[in-house]
């Protein structure tokens, strides 16, 4: 495979920041939809794909996310374009026949072993999140991704009388490069990784 070049890896990572304030510009549905058909090609295990998405794109729909914010998450994501619920299914497995065809057992591997299905689908579904980042990013969009919220409120919410479980918010749209406070620092290979 061919690695991407600077001008990429710049987009992607080393000046890709979590924006806070928003341009007054906004997404398009199709953007949104062509940021799912770029990550789903992404692997999961099994083909798992248990990643599921949300968007937010209207006041009234941001209104109903409100009371689960943290305070000091309100204004960021309310002034936000889009906010992605970015959530899992916990039953992705009754849709293994279909995607993962090659193995006609797939499926109760999950289905019968609870604890093992659901380590999977957060595992997987956190994954298909990060993929989600890079593929807006790619396409143009800043993002804001956080926690910060009230997982079983949004739950309730939005995915009653659902297997979803929501995971964690990604604010998406142009974001304000002159609000931007200065890079905070990472952690050096030698203090994060071992060669082993």
């Amino acid at each position: 495979m061919k690695p991407i070049n600077q001008d990429a890896l710049d987009v992607l990572f080393f000046n890709a920041r979590t924006y806070t304030a928003w341009q007054d510009k906004p997404v398009s549905d199709d953007l949104l939809r062509r940021i799912y058909e770029v990550m789903k090609w992404a692997p999961t295990s099994a083909n798992s794909n248990p990643g599921r998405i949300l968007f937010l794109r209207t006041r009234e729909s941001k209104e109903r996310l409100k009371p689960a914010l943290q305070p000091g998450n309100i204004d960021k994501t309310m002034s936000a374009p889009v906010v992605a619920i970015l959530s899992y299914d916990e039953t992705f497995y009754d849709h293994l026949p279909e995607l993962f065809p090659n193995n006609a057992s797939a499926k109760d591997w999950f289905a019968s072993a609870p604890e093992f299905s659901k380590a999977t689908a957060f595992r997987n579904g956190s994954l298909q999140g990060g993929y989600f980042i890079l593929a807006a990013r790619a396409l143009g969009l800043d993002c804001g991704p956080m926690s910060g919220f009230d997982n079983a409120k949004v739950d309730q919410e939005f995915f009653g009388g659902t297997t979803f479980k929501s995971n964690f918010l990604c604010n998406l749209g142009y974001g304000d490069p002159t609000k931007l406070f200065p890079r905070n620092p990472r952690l050096s290979f030698e203090q994060a990784c071992r060669l082993m």
